[in-house]
């Protein structure tokens, strides 16, 4: 193939991509009470949020709804991108390409789910009823819940890649299992600083929730570079 058989072979995969993106989208618009009943379930029943602006109910519902149809159309995004590049590599260099993409939707998907039923949950009955004074009262606003639980679950997301990350730097040669485990004392003091900056929450109970299983991923990472 020429390079401009590659470019139009790279403009239908993303045209591709797009459509289905769009049609997901489009699919999760129409379905948004059952959307939303996901999004808000983490809330309490005790707080109340407020929308704020004459068009925010709508921005935000269209909003979500490209977010639900990017994820939902992620493996097959990931399996067109596989698909364009896989002629150009070797049958062992297909495989290890296949397993870190399909590792990587896993452990991404993991972190979100983690945030979701663990962290998000606690970070918003912390600060949803955090006051200064009891003459100041918490009005929560749509924009402001999605806005910290987009937040919160890219971050533990990309967190939770560390041993597909570790696997590759091993795999280059840049990082080796022994480095890693000469360094788990300041490993778990940057992991301490790391979950401390991802939970805005101050609580000890929540920076514990975080910390623990980062660390688990960290010795994980050991065994994942040491194979």
């Amino acid at each position: 193939m020429t390079f401009g058989d590659h470019l139009e072979e790279l403009r239908g995969v993303i045209i591709r991509c797009m459509v289905v993106t769009l049609v997901l989208m489009c699919v999760a618009f129409v379905f948004k009470e059952e959307v939303f009943s996901i999004i808000l379930r983490p809330k309490d029943d005790s707080l109340q949020l407020i929308n704020t602006a004459v068009t925010g109910q709508f921005v935000m519902h269209m909003m979500v709804s490209f977010y639900v149809g990017l994820i939902g159309a992620m493996p097959y995004i990931l399996y067109q991108l596989f698909h364009f590049i896989a002629p150009g590599l070797y049958k062992q260099e297909r495989r290890l390409a296949m397993a870190l993409i399909v590792s990587s939707y896993v452990m991404f998907a993991l972190g979100v789910f983690f945030s979701y039923f663990v962290i998000f949950p606690f970070t918003l009955q912390f600060l949803g009823g955090y006051q200064v004074s009891g003459e100041v009262s918490n009005l929560i606003s749509l924009e402001s819940y999605i806005d910290t639980l987009t937040m919160l679950s890219l971050m533990l997301g990309v967190v939770f890649e560390l041993p597909v990350v570790s696997w590759l730097l091993g795999r280059f040669g840049l990082i080796s299992a022994s480095q890693m485990r000469d360094y788990r004392r300041p490993a778990l003091v940057g992991i301490v600083i790391a979950a401390a900056v991802i939970t805005p929450t101050s609580d000890a109970f929540t920076l514990l929730l975080v910390s623990v299983p980062v660390y688990l991923l960290y010795e994980l990472s050991i065994l994942v570079v040491r194979k």
